[in-house]
């Protein structure tokens, strides 16, 4: 396992109200027990390389079940973990 970060923003498309489709993502970052800081853009994450892709995969799909959505996704083994 390699530690990871990755900066994740994420678009729910042609919704009226885009806060179910973000928390459900955020419930499943959570759900994984990486670790996050969340801003108003995007959210950073960090841990190990299996946990922090299962829980993008996790948290597209919880977003994506509420409607469209657009998620992108930036992943570094170089970028150091700040809080």
């Amino acid at each position: 396992m390699h530690g990871i970060t990755a900066q994740v923003s994420l678009y729910p498309l042609g919704q009226d109200d885009l806060s179910p489709s973000i928390d459900a993502a955020i419930v499943e970052f959570d759900r994984h027990g990486i670790e996050r800081q969340t801003g108003a853009m995007s959210t950073v994450l960090a841990g190990g390389d299996e946990d922090v892709f299962s829980a993008l995969l996790d948290a597209f799909r919880g977003a994506a079940s509420r409607g469209p959505a657009v998620m992108v996704v930036t992943v570094s083994n170089a970028c150091p973990w700040k809080r």
